[in-house]
């Protein structure tokens, strides 16, 4: 950082700050700054600032340092930034004023916050980086811990044969919005864990997301052997033993990380069971100080947040009782209970045997526990009643808190100019309020037409740019030239389908009837075109086949280029697809959806969701705001069940979609489906955002823990 600053005149110095911020991601004025300083800069790296000011020249830097527009911006962008940091007047402090010297710590495998910070590979990810942006926003005193992963997770590559490769890249923390934490020394702070009979040490980085700190956990020292400084260089890579090795270092290491920066939570939420061994360390240190196994038990749970993500037995991490002794022996003894008592916390017999389960740890060591939907909130119930033998289903203690999506982040900018101008300049501030949403009736159709199709133009240029850059430097071949969106067609109906290719989300379903589907997607007059991105697991064959299958079908001619494979989807390429395609294609096999929410980016930017009836699209269809695939039922047979929503999926695209998008009036706008996209966003947006999903989190769970520590005996 010392070298940026260096360069930076003092004029406008305190934009390196701004850059180590990650506020600047999700606030307009902070981008456009950027933009202003140098914009093929700014495009060249993907919209991270700090590579930029690393890049640029110290030339650029002087002419901005004494051009009054940009010091003007400059001075606005600074002063909103400190009035947003002092944390004055937001809602977690009106409306909880004596709970301001609390501290909730958010426990999470993996943080998407930006592509500049490639730690993320899918929706637990971005959930749990809106989530933070989100805390920050409403000003709750959170904090965040993960992991840095140097190498991140994979990059996606698809050669001409179509079978998925990862590729994974170190990444350059020095262009990274990172910076190490320091002791008072000026050294890096380190912890330890001991791991399988040796300390292991990491380092801890510290991530500033607008108000709020997250830390991440780094092994990658010299103090560590070879094969413990790649403990977390990657995300979800390695054998099962590598992951437990990682869990212990998250939810212990993660702990004892916060006591060494001197932060002692009031409330301990873990985001999926990956930190769940956090509450072993918690009731150690609690009977270290002289309480009993039980005394702390209780009070660890109260304390305890507990939120589970998937309805598939396979989401759930565990491991062989052999693997549990090798890594905990002893630790039993310093919690003052025996190895069984110990194996029985996360006991659970899986498909090969009885294991120590994550989330059945989890869910007994945490006073309150919710799925992500409604609907996943009932599967989570029947699923787990097992861990509560004694209660009837609906009295298992697990709630649901539905998810969201943090609309700063996700809102395009476009859109953005339209809610300011009809809804209100501060709309921003109250976008949880559904009555505010009333106003979109103001909004002249062909004024939102030509702003949807603005956002489809920019699409397809990002696109064919993206297309052009590999090619100019060889990663690309003719095929894939071919086959990643250059034929696309601006005016055609488009379909979007991006997500990761797991087997359950049935990637292919709308291949079934490919003689159905051709007739459509050739319609001479009415064409439409699909667009796929996602990755499967670097271990999912299925799911790479999956991708190949698609892939494939891409490089049919018979198919006119109405099908396209992106290949390294990430959440740069997921702002372009949630803001520019015309309908979200989403086709899990109901109900093992725990919600979803890459519908919920494309709902509130006014694309029209065509979903199954699972996750978040239960509670979020009104029969006016998209299209629903099938009914609520369940199927025992996976081939009835996909010849039946298949079957669905042609017939609402050839008797309702497809007619009325090309639907149009004399100036070229289809009134009927603009309705629509207005309904998408009228009815989801106040719904389905964070700011809606972090007050159910404060005043349901996290006020409830923290409150139980006030009435704890000393």
């Amino acid at each position: 950082m010392m070298h940026i600053k260096d360069k930076v005149p003092e004029k406008i110095g305190r934009i390196t700050e701004l850059a180590y911020n990650l506020w600047w991601s999700w606030t307009p004025e902070a981008r456009g700054l950027f933009r202003r300083l140098d914009y093929p800069l700014w495009r060249k790296t993907l919209h991270n600032p700090v590579q930029m000011l690393q890049e640029i020249s110290p030339a650029r830097l002087e002419e901005a340092a004494h051009d009054s527009t940009f010091i003007r911006q400059y001075n606005k962008v600074m002063l909103l930034f400190d009035e947003t940091m002092k944390n004055r007047n937001t809602w977690f402090h009106q409306t909880y004023p004596e709970l301001g010297d609390k501290t909730i710590a958010y426990f999470s495998f993996e943080f998407g916050l930006h592509s500049s910070l490639p730690i993320y590979s899918g929706g637990l990810g971005i959930l749990s980086g809106d989530h933070a942006k989100e805390a920050s926003d409403l000003g709750l005193p959170f904090i965040g811990v993960g992991f840095m992963y140097p190498q991140g997770y994979f990059r996606q590559r698809i050669p001409s044969h179509g079978w998925q490769e990862a590729v994974y890249h170190q990444l350059d923390i020095t262009q990274a919005p990172v910076l190490p934490v320091l002791d008072g020394n000026g050294h890096e702070m380190r912890i330890s864990v001991n791991l399988g009979g040796r300390p292991v040490h990491a380092r801890i980085w510290h991530v500033r997301v607008g108000r709020n700190p997250l830390y991440l956990l780094d092994t990658d020292v010299d103090e560590n052997e070879p094969w413990d400084r790649e403990l977390s260089a990657r995300l979800y890579a390695g054998d099962s033993e590598t992951r437990i090795r990682q869990e212990i270092m998250l939810g212990i290491g993660g702990v004892r990380a916060l006591r060494a920066l001197g932060i002692n939570p009031s409330a301990w939420h873990m985001n999926e069971g990956h930190s769940a061994f956090l509450t072993l360390e918690c009731i150690r240190e609690h009977v270290a100080a002289g309480k009993t196994f039980d005394e702390a038990l209780q009070i660890v749970r109260k304390r305890s947040v507990f939120t589970t993500h998937t309805p598939v037995p396979a989401g759930h991490d565990a491991f062989g009782f052999h693997m549990v002794e090798q890594y905990f022996n002893g630790f039993w003894d310093e919690l003052g209970i025996s190895r069984e008592h110990f194996l029985s916390l996360g006991g659970h017999e899986e498909e090969w045997g009885m294991a120590f389960n994550m989330t059945v740890l989890a869910l007994k060591l945490s006073g309150q526990s919710n799925g992500v939907s409604k609907l996943h909130g009932d599967v989570s119930r029947k699923m787990w009643n097992e861990v509560w033998p004694d209660k009837v289903v609906d009295d298992v203690p697990i709630t649901s808190i539905t998810n969201g999506v943090h609309i700063p982040t996700w809102i395009a900018g476009e859109m953005h100019n339209v809610f300011d101008k009809y809804i209100s300049p501060v709309w921003m501030d109250d976008h949880d309020n559904p009555t505010i949403w009333q106003r979109l009736a103001e909004v002249p159709d062909d004024e939102f037409w030509e702003v949807h199709l603005s956002l489809k133009r920019k699409l397809m240029s990002y696109l064919r740019e993206r297309v052009r850059r590999r090619w100019v430097n060889g990663s690309n071949d003719p095929t894939q030239v071919l086959t990643s969106g250059t034929l696309l067609d601006p005016e055609a109906l488009t379909i979007g389908f991006a997500r990761r290719f797991a087997t359950y989300k049935r990637a292919t379903l709308i291949f079934r009837d490919l003689e159905r589907l051709q007739r459509i997607l050739l319609d001479i007059h009415r064409p439409v075109q699909i667009v796929f991105a996602g990755k499967a697991h670097p271990a999912d064959e299925p799911g790479k086949s999956l991708i190949q299958h698609i892939y494939n079908l891409a490089k049919h001619n018979q198919l006119g280029g109405r099908i396209a494979f992106i290949e390294d989807y990430d959440m740069h390429m997921a702002r372009y697809l949630t803001q520019g395609v015309d309908v979200w294609l989403n086709n899990p096999r109901r109900p093992r959806e725990a919600s979803g929410t890459s519908g919920m980016k494309a709902a509130i930017n006014g694309i029209p969701n065509l979903s199954i009836l699972d996750g978040w699209w239960v509670e979020g269809y009104n029969g006016a705001n998209g299209w629903a695939i099938g009914d609520e039922r369940e199927f025992e047979n996976h081939e009835a069940q996909d010849g039946f929503d298949a079957n669905f999926i042609y017939q609402v695209l050839e008797e309702e979609i497809v007619p009325l998008y090309y639907d149009r009036d004399r100036d070229g706008t289809p009134r009927g489906w603009v309705e629509i996209m207005r309904e998408s966003i009228r009815s989801n947006a106040p719904m389905f955002g964070t700011r809606r999903m972090i007050k159910e989190y404060t005043n349901e769970l996290y006020v409830k823990a923290i409150l139980s520590g006030e009435t704890e005996p000393a």
